[in-house]
């Protein structure tokens, strides 16, 4: 799996310079796969990005804005959910891509499924002493029953 990034080689704006900048830096940081896409110099990137940015994460005018990043042709999102993904140590799953043993994601993945079968054997046990507690309420009632008939 290969990582796109469409980005301005030729952008008047140092904003989208420096998220631009930022997307590469960090991905670079990470050792991730990653391909450059120039929607500036190339018509054919600028159109491709454009068409595959789903519709409810387009800006109010239409057009989106670079950096916009995907895995193969499985949009991952633009500079802000990157940036948030980054905060919250979750860019692999927000690239699509498994974490690498040892990283902050792999650790909080193993934690939470950790977490998750703790979970389960908790819910396990009080559904097996819950039918317990049944059985025992449904015997002594059983038990009880005969003495009322020999009562009458």
């Amino acid at each position: 799996m290969v990582i796109k990034v469409f980005l301005a080689s030729s952008s008047g704006s140092t904003a989208i310079k420096k998220k631009q900048q930022d997307v590469v830096a960090f991905l670079e940081a990470l050792k991730v796969d990653y391909t450059q896409l120039d929607i500036a110099c190339n018509e054919e990137n600028r159109m491709w990005m454009r068409q595959n940015v789903p519709e409810e994460k387009k800006p109010a005018n239409g057009i989106p804005l670079p950096p916009q990043i995907f895995n193969e042709e499985s949009y991952c999102g633009d500079y802000d959910t990157f940036f948030d993904a980054k905060e919250d140590n979750l860019v692999y799953s927000f690239l699509g891509l498994p974490p690498p043993p040892g990283s902050k994601q792999a650790n909080a993945e193993e934690e939470q499924e950790e977490a998750d079968d703790d979970r389960e054997e908790e819910e396990l046990r009080q559904l097996e002493e819950e039918e317990e507690a049944e059985v025992q309420e449904e015997e002594e009632e059983d038990l009880e029953e005969p003495q009322e008939e020999e009562a009458e």
